[in-house]
C-alpha cells in the first residue's frame, strides 16, 4: 500500500475525466476532491505500529479466485495482483488485505451485471442503475456484513487479528481504500466502462458512514 500509487491513479483520473460522459465526469470530480482525505487515511496507517502477526497472504483474493467443486471450495491464483512488483507481492502482510479484496469483490458482483450489457454509457444502463442500484447497494452491504461476521467468528483469537478494535477498523478501512484505488487505475487503463464501480467505492469509503 503506497500513497505514491494512489497519487498516480488520481493523476490518471484527472487527465482522463474530460473524456467521460457528464454523469461520470461528475463522479470523477467528486473523487478527485477526496484525494487529500485519501492521502491522510494512508498516512494514518503508515504511522501505526501493528500489534497483529503478519503472514503470507493470497494478495489478489476475490470471488473469481474461489471455485466450487460441488462439495467444497478451492482457492486459486496465489501470485498476487499483477500490477504490483514481485518484491511487494512477496512481503508478509495482514490477512485483512485479503478480506478487503473479497469485500470489494462483492461490490463488483452487485453492480457488474447492471453495466455489462452495453457498457455504462447509455441511457438504458443509467435507467437500470436508477431502478436497481439501491437493491445492489443493499445486497453488497448485507453480504459484506455476513462475510465479516463469519470470518471474525472463525478467526477469533488468531494472532493475525488485532485485539484492539480501533486498529482493526483502521487496517480494514485502509486496505479497502487501497484496493478501490488500485481498481481505479486498472479500470481506467483496461475497462473504462466499469470505472464507476471503484469511483463509487472510493466515495463510500471516504464519505459514507
Amino acid at each position: 500500500m503506497t500513497a505514491s500509487r494512489a497519487a498516480a491513479n488520481f493523476a490518471v483520473l484527472g487527465r482522463l475525466k474530460n473524456e467521460m460522459p457528464e454523469r461520470m465526469r461528475q463522479k470523477a470530480d467528486k473523487v478527485l476532491s477526496l484525494e487529500d482525505r485519501a492521502r491522510r487515511r494512508f498516512q494514518l496507517l503508515g504511522g501505526l505500529s501493528l500489534s497483529a502477526l503478519l503472514t503470507r497472504i493470497h494478495g489478489d483474493y476475490h470471488l473469481g479466485q474461489v471455485l466450487f467443486t460441488g462439495s467444497d471450495f478451492v482457492i486459486i491464483d496465489f501470485e498476487g495482483e499483477p500490477a504490483r512488483s514481485l518484491e511487494e507481492r512477496r512481503k508478509k502482510s495482514s490477512p485483512l488485505q485479503d478480506v478487503a479484496g473479497m469485500l470489494r469483490s462483492f461490490h463488483y458482483a452487485a453492480y457488474a451485471p447492471l453495466l455489462q450489457q452495453n457498457g455504462n454509457q447509455d441511457q438504458d444502463t443509467e435507467a437500470r442503475l436508477q431502478a436497481l442500484g439501491p437493491w445492489a447497494y443493499y445486497w453488497q452491504k448485507w453480504v459484506s456484513a455476513i462475510f465479516l461476521k463469519v470470518y471474525f467468528e472463525v478467526a477469533r483469537g488468531a494472532q493475525f487479528i488485532p485485539e484492539n478494535r480501533e486498529e482493526l477498523e483502521l487496517l480494514l478501512d485502509a486496505y479497502l481504500l487501497d484496493k478501490a484505488v488500485y481498481e481505479l487505475g486498472y479500470e481506467l487503463n483496461n475497462r473504462p466502462s466499469w470505472v464507476r464501480i471503484p469511483l463509487e467505492g472510493i466515495s463510500q469509503l471516504l464519505i459514507d458512514p
